[in-house]
């Protein structure tokens, strides 16, 4: 008879600290023939890990191609956005993660990592695909199951590249509401939203939220609403042949006229002006990748 018996060493150290890092979401996304997507931020750290497609990530300024068992880590408050092949459609699981930073050798400020697990990722696909589960059942304790997945999943992470982990400061974490509100606002800006419902949603009073989230993004949620909805506007009247009264619709203002004001004063000029100006800038656009301009948040939902 063999047996064979491993001890642990007391004191175990986590790579992460529960009383800080928390998974606020996860979420799953495909690319489809309508999803044009903008440079967008967020305050938590994003991992994306793609399930299959080809693609390219756009983060601060660069464009990084991606492929199945790729994984990209976003760091918070870096601009990025995901940009899909056409005839491969990107799919990906994205993890939304509150009070974490990724850099080389500790350094916070590094704003991105890409990490290939070619031929190595089902073990990712594992975790992550058990986290959607927990989430999806909803069973006594997957708050907890989903926080231990993730603290595997680092490890599992860190074994594969040179870059560390620190707790991000805390005056960069907006708060659980206001992230909540930002979320809502990205993924639902078409739809006739109110600070009443926004302070619903949240559970927290209206005007306690309004300043709050002022005070977080330096904007106030309707204004947020707004941006969001021209940022939007500048793809249809670039790449669409839609009215300025059929965007003004479809983009949830209540007017036309209003619409215009808007885009004016964030713009500059008319949303006319900007039609005519994308027009000369740009001729026939090639096939292949999607264009820049067909950008818009994706949000992970938490996205």
């Amino acid at each position: 008879m063999s047996n064979d018996r491993y001890e642990f060493p007391g004191g175990i150290a986590s790579p992460i600290d529960r009383s800080a890092t928390k998974l606020l979401y996860v979420s799953t996304a495909k690319y489809g023939g309508d999803w044009h997507s903008l440079l967008h931020t967020h305050t938590c750290a994003e991992l994306f890990y793609v399930v299959g497609g080809v693609g390219q990530f756009k983060v601060a300024g660069r464009m990084l191609p991606v492929a199945a068992d790729d994984l990209v880590i976003v760091n918070p408050n870096v601009e990025h956005t995901e940009v899909s092949l056409n005839s491969s459609p990107l799919e990906y699981i994205v993890l939304g993660v509150e009070g974490l930073e990724f850099g080389p050798d500790g350094a916070a400020d590094a704003p991105y990592e890409v990490i290939h697990f070619r031929g190595g990722g089902e073990e990712m696909l594992f975790y992550l695909r058990a986290m959607l589960r927990e989430i999806e059942t909803k069973a006594a304790g997957y708050e907890v199951v989903c926080q231990d997945l993730l603290e595997v999943l680092l490890i599992r992470v860190l074994r594969h590249t040179d870059f560390s982990l620190t707790v991000a400061p805390a005056g960069r974490r907006a708060s659980k509401e206001c992230a909540a509100v930002r979320r809502y606002i990205d993924g639902h800006f078409k739809e006739n939203i109110s600070l009443d419902m926004l302070a619903e949603l949240t559970h927290i009073n209206k005007y306690y939220m309004v300043h709050a989230f002022s005070r977080e993004y330096g904007v106030s949620p309707i204004n947020y609403l707004i941006s969001r909805r021209i940022q939007e506007s500048r793809y249809l009247l670039s790449d669409t042949d839609h009215s300025l009264s059929q965007i003004s619709h479809m983009l949830g203002f209540s007017s036309p006229s209003y619409f215009s004001q808007s885009f004016r004063k964030l713009e500059g000029m008319s949303p006319m002006e900007y039609r005519k100006r994308r027009a000369g800038e740009h001729g026939p656009r090639e096939g292949g990748m999607a264009s820049d301009s067909r950008l818009s948040t994706v949000d992970s939902r938490g996205k």
